[in-house]
């Protein structure tokens, strides 16, 4: 993970900051995340494409960040929303995407 102040990032590509560690680093770098309600609850899904509606937050694809984020219940804050949140949606998702050891 590299940050802002690195050499090797360009100052003209958006910043934005991850919700776990709060590194802040190019967007091209996160993971866009987004809330879907439903009967259910408040879930977070990742959205890759970055086309969904709503309100964004950043993670770094890392489970890593994923765990800072929750046991910071940084979510609700990031989000502007009650909590809690559900985020396995997005802990299955970065699980998929984790090279296997």
């Amino acid at each position: 993970m590299r940050g802002v102040d690195s050499p090797m990032v360009a100052r003209e590509s958006p910043v934005r900051s991850c919700v776990g560690c709060k590194l802040r680093t190019t967007k091209i770098d996160l993971l866009r995340l987004v809330v879907i309600a439903d009967d259910d609850g408040s879930h977070v899904v990742p959205d890759p494409s970055g086309r969904r509606l709503g309100r964004g937050a950043s993670l770094h694809p890392d489970l890593r960040c994923l765990d800072l984020a929750e046991r910071r219940r940084a979510f609700p804050r990031a989000f502007r929303l009650p909590g809690p949140l559900d985020a396995s949606a997005v802990r299955a998702y970065l699980e998929r995407k984790q090279p296997d050891h």
